[in-house]
């Protein structure tokens, strides 16, 4: 099963790390992009993300999902399914079907 996992923050890596270490096929990770904080206004990656890019998975940081180009990478994957954890933004009724566009 192609599997597409969505989150954000801490809260969320259990649930990354799991799934990378079934038997499914995690084939990418969405999450929110990098985001400015602390002295110096620094650009600090989420948590998911630093969790998928020692995994070696893709990650994908768009904005928003509406957005046809992140729409567009999200169905390149080919999903079968997609996980949602703490992700932060809202998912538009395309992002939900493309699973059933894979099939």
């Amino acid at each position: 099963m192609r599997i597409v996992f969505m989150g954000t923050p801490e809260f969320a890596v259990p649930s990354l790390l799991a799934l990378a270490a079934s038997p499914q096929d995690l084939v990418g990770v969405f999450t929110r992009p990098d985001a400015v904080s602390g002295r110096g206004a620094a650009s600090r990656p989420p948590a998911v993300k630093v969790a998928a890019l020692q995994l070696g998975v893709p990650v994908l940081q768009p904005a928003s999902l509406r957005d046809p180009a992140a729409l567009d990478a999200l169905e390149r994957f080919e999903p079968d399914l997609l996980v949602v954890a703490a992700y932060g933004l809202i998912l538009p009724r395309e992002a939900l079907l493309a699973p059933l566009k894979a099939q």
